[in-house]
């Protein structure tokens, strides 16, 4: 994207704000805003915090050009004094934000930013943008390499994808969330995520036949040759094609058929089928690759049907995260700040999901010493101290359930990314947040992974954010 494209990503809402603001003269004034996701998707127990990195170099790229203003000015809604302002305007925000790779659950604030009412207010839709669409194909992601357990998971996207950027950010995620490859090979280039792929029915269908298809193919890549069975009979045709392959190209010539790959038909009857095929012919290393419109529950079903399964192609189900494709992060403000003097701010709504938590925070994690499995988080205020040797836990909706817990350590989930405008904060690489990812997901409970009706998490607050938020509650509520 150009970098006008880039820098207008957002809603007008946030220039016509950003305008009033500029007017009354309060664009210097100091807000914090929390950007939070309200629901974990396809009803899980969890999510896979994602997309970081590129909220990074939008930051640290942040510049209103001249094209950026020029279109502003075109839209006759500004004076030319606020578009000068743009023009000079230099990020000097100050943002937190949880490490990529992250596990993390609903209303916890995953990125805070400090900035000046204009500032803070730009960077709203662009943020979103950035870690909504990650987080989400990274959940989903890393739910259907669970399934697999073990087994390989190949991200095949591209084509299903909303778009370009789609397809190469989403292949990121699964990569994180735990997909052996990608077949996108511009996240090949970009990522340095592994690519794969062989041929499609249209190779085999150009040729005389499915026998001198694999044949010609077998040649061209003899120590990478994975046949697709399915074009016209997958049992009477391609899998008796592909094993005479092996042994009159491939075997004599010293090499090996590394897999077949099935993409349609009953994939658990077919693959059990071909099993006992390709052994019966000494091919036992022949790997089985299965693919057609797959996620965690199909590839859930293949597994307890004993499916004689490798390795699982997943495209559209995961690129577009079907089941739940949308994921509800917003960015809302929670407090102002003038002369040094922080004040909470809270929104009321008559859905209660959308009441906010109010206040700079902070999202701290305890770990069990023992078994370094997480506990539970807590949302506290910022400048609150926890305590080191036993902590009072209890549930801000039912504040009476209660538990004391002791023999613990902590760490704040959200660390500085930039302060006062100059990033801190050294991005992994894509192999490095794959690695940080298993690792934090080995610390949660196999009950809150669980795929259906999984345990939920505890996210708790302080004693002083539960009472501040409800004090605020009254002082808010209109009585009838």
């Amino acid at each position: 994207m150009t970098n006008k494209e880039l820098m207008l990503m957002t809603d007008f809402y946030e220039y016509t704000m950003s305008y009033a603001y500029f007017k009354e003269n309060k664009h210097e004034e100091i807000a914090y805003f929390d950007m939070f996701i309200r629901r974990i998707p396809d009803g899980g127990g969890f999510m896979i915090f994602n997309g970081l990195h590129r909220f990074i170099d939008f930051v640290k790229n942040f510049e209103f050009d001249e094209e950026c203003i020029d279109y502003l000015r075109k839209t006759n809604c500004f004076d030319e004094e606020f578009l000068a302002y743009l023009k000079n305007l230099k990020l000097t925000v100050d943002i937190w934000a949880c490490k990529e790779g992250t596990p993390v659950f609903a209303n916890e604030p995953l990125v805070t930013v400090r900035g000046t009412l204009i500032q803070a207010q730009i960077l709203e839709t662009i943020l979103l943008i950035c870690i909504n669409y990650a987080t989400l194909v990274t959940t989903k992601g890393y739910r259907i390499v669970q399934a697999a357990q073990g087994r390989g998971v190949l991200e095949m996207g591209s084509r299903r994808a909303h778009g370009m950027d789609a397809a190469v950010e989403g292949a990121r995620a699964a990569y994180i969330a735990g997909c052996t490859g990608t077949a996108c090979t511009a996240a090949g280039v970009k990522y340095g995520i592994p690519v794969s792929g062989t041929i499609a029915h249209s190779y085999i269908q150009l040729h005389d036949n499915e026998f001198e298809a694999f044949k010609s193919y077998a040649q061209i890549a003899p120590d990478s040759c994975v046949l697709l069975v399915d074009t016209y009979d997958t049992l009477h045709s391609g899998i008796p094609n592909a094993i005479k392959v092996a042994k009159e190209e491939l075997i004599p010539n010293g090499h090996r058929l590394k897999g077949i790959r099935i993409d349609s038909g009953d994939l658990a009857y077919l693959s059990k089928k071909a099993r006992k095929m390709l052994d019966a012919e000494g091919l036992e290393d022949c790997k089985i690759i299965v693919s057609n419109s797959l996620d965690e529950f199909i590839i859930d079903d293949l597994i307890l049907q004993d499916a004689k399964i490798d390795t699982f192609g997943v495209g559209e189900n995961l690129i577009t995260a079907k089941s739940t494709p949308v994921i509800g992060g917003v960015y809302k403000v929670v407090a102002s700040e003038k002369n040094g003097e922080i004040t909470p701010k809270i929104k009321i709504s008559g859905n209660i999901e959308k009441l906010t938590n109010p206040g700079f925070k902070k999202v701290i994690r305890f770990f069990d010493n023992e078994t370094n499995e997480a506990i539970a988080d807590i949302l506290a205020l910022k400048e609150e101290v926890i305590n080191k040797d036993e902590y009072l836990l209890f549930d801000p909706t039912a504040p009476w359930k209660q538990k004391r817990i002791s023999n613990y350590h902590y760490i704040e989930l959200q660390v500085p990314i930039f302060v006062n405008g100059e990033c801190v904060y050294d991005c992994p690489t894509t192999e490095e947040v794959r690695k940080y990812c298993e690792q934090q997901m080995d610390t949660l409970w196999d009950e809150v992974k669980r795929q259906r009706y999984p345990h939920r998490y505890y996210v708790d607050y302080s004693e002083k954010l539960f009472n501040m938020k409800n004090e605020l509650i009254k002082q808010n509520t209109v009585k009838i």
